[in-house]
């Protein structure tokens, strides 16, 4: 595993003192929970602010000393040290309007020893008649700031606090724009453990309870040249399976995220197949035009002894056929445990990145399409046919150079065209350009016959 791009800031303290609504401030959006329960926060979340003079990646993690299962309160706190690790610097957040307890003082010995600068936090200052409550935080010997994350008090303060204690960027270390996969699926497919296999490292809690990712967590990664977000969403549930608000706030967070990243990677379990909840999934894919990438885990736990290429072929064609809808999608199958087939995530994101990159000139393109109509003309609606005039491929290179590629048709009446003929010249398009990974958008224009 490379090492997380650009300078890192890590958000440390117990459970409901405040530190998502922190985080959210500093990323400048609400991508953490922000819920009065305490230990909602479980793993590891990160993103890029620009609120500084250079940009830095702030980690918000999950609550030390905090209640919940008991399961997971080992791993919560090595996510947590993992964030305080690999920090250039820890923001300790305490709550001033519950004071100085034993547990802010037994993580501030622990900080101590950390040898990393702490800036003391202290939040929850939200009037001035709470300004005094930070005295009492000073005998902890951090250098410290009184803020509200609720209401936004002091975080410019902060913010240039920060700046000063950050070690400068390097020529080569300048931040750039990372593309955002997101990692979607059913509770308990695998999702996390995906990613601490892409990962090489338990920086995503894994545990057999289902739903123990709550938030979307964003995680950067570097491989070779490229910078990604990896983002493991809370897995998607029928909506009347949720046991909590905060599980129908992370189920929402999840279709929100769909919608935000840049690729989807759908992962489903090998051993129970495609089920009803995996292709709703996929229809929130295809719905909102995503590159998408379908990945089969736990192949691990099928893979027969003897023509394992047989069965894995079958697997392929049962995949696809009931996940129809999303024939662009390439179909990867892997293990998470034990590594295999990982590493051609990476080749199959090239691969949809680099035909992301694919122009039709107009020439052949306009051919292709007055040969398709030639072929096999639309259907006469109320006596009137479609009649294509001219046909180009829109827009250039992106800034991630992955976006949706959109054809514009100018045509004499769009309402002429039918869903099943959009379909038909799609197929025509695809079978000189497949396009691998990526939905496209044929946006039909009217322009009157001259």
């Amino acid at each position: 595993m490379e090492k997380s791009p650009g300078r890192q800031v890590a958000i440390v303290g117990r459970p409901n003192v405040g530190k998502s609504a922190l985080f959210n401030r500093l990323a400048g959006r609400n991508i953490a929970i922000v819920h009065d329960q305490p230990g909602i926060t479980r793993d590891r979340i990160s993103a890029l602010t620009r609120r500084g003079r250079e940009p830095f990646t702030v980690w918000d993690t999950g609550g030390i000393g905090g209640h919940g299962e008991t399961e997971l309160l080992d791993d919560v706190r090595r996510a947590a040290d993992a964030a305080m690790r690999e920090a250039d610097l820890i923001l300790f957040v305490v709550d001033a309007q519950q004071g100085l307890t034993p547990i802010d003082e037994e993580l501030a010995r622990l900080l101590r020893r950390s040898r990393r600068p702490v800036i003391l936090v202290v939040n929850k200052i939200d009037h001035p008649k709470h300004e005094n409550l930070e005295v009492d935080f000073q005998r902890l010997g951090f250098e410290n700031l009184a803020i509200s994350a609720a209401h936004g008090r002091g975080i410019d303060s902060l913010v240039e606090m920060i700046e000063q204690l950050l070690p400068p960027v390097l020529p080569n270390e300048k931040q750039t724009n990372a593309l955002s996969l997101a990692i979607v699926g059913r509770p308990n497919v695998g999702k996390s453990s995906l990613i601490n296999a892409i990962l090489s490292d338990r920086r995503t809690i894994v545990s057999s309870i289902p739903g123990t990712t709550r938030d979307a967590v964003d995680i950067a990664y570097r491989r070779g040249p490229d910078n990604f977000i990896l983002i493991d969403t809370a897995g998607i549930r029928p909506r009347g399976k949720h046991s909590s608000s905060v599980e129908v706030f992370s189920v929402m967070r999840s279709e929100r995220t769909i919608r935000r990243a840049d690729l989807c990677l759908l992962v489903i379990d090998a051993t129970s197949g495609v089920t009803a909840q995996d292709k709703k999934i996929a229809g929130l894919m295809q719905k909102a035009q995503k590159p998408s990438l379908i990945v089969v885990n736990k192949w691990d736990l099928v893979k027969p002894e003897r023509a394992a290429k047989e069965a894995l072929a079958h697997l392929l064609r049962q995949t696809r056929d009931q996940v129809f809808f999303l024939p662009y999608a390439p179909i990867l199958v892997a293990s998470a445990l034990t590594g295999e087939n990982v590493d051609r995530l990476f080749s199959a994101i090239r691969k949809i990145r680099r035909a992301a990159c694919e122009r039709l000139g107009t020439g052949v393109l306009n051919r292709l399409l007055r040969e398709a109509f030639a072929t096999n003309p639309p259907p006469t609606i109320a006596n009137q046919r479609l009649k294509l005039f001219y046909a180009t491929q829109a827009g250039g290179e992106s800034e991630h150079a992955l976006t949706t590629p959109e054809f514009i048709l100018f045509v004499n009446d769009p309402q002429l065209l039918g869903e099943t003929y959009a379909r038909y010249l799609e197929a025509q398009i695809r079978e000189l350009q497949p396009f691998v990974g990526l939905p496209l958008m044929l946006n039909f224009r009217p322009r009157s016959e001259k």
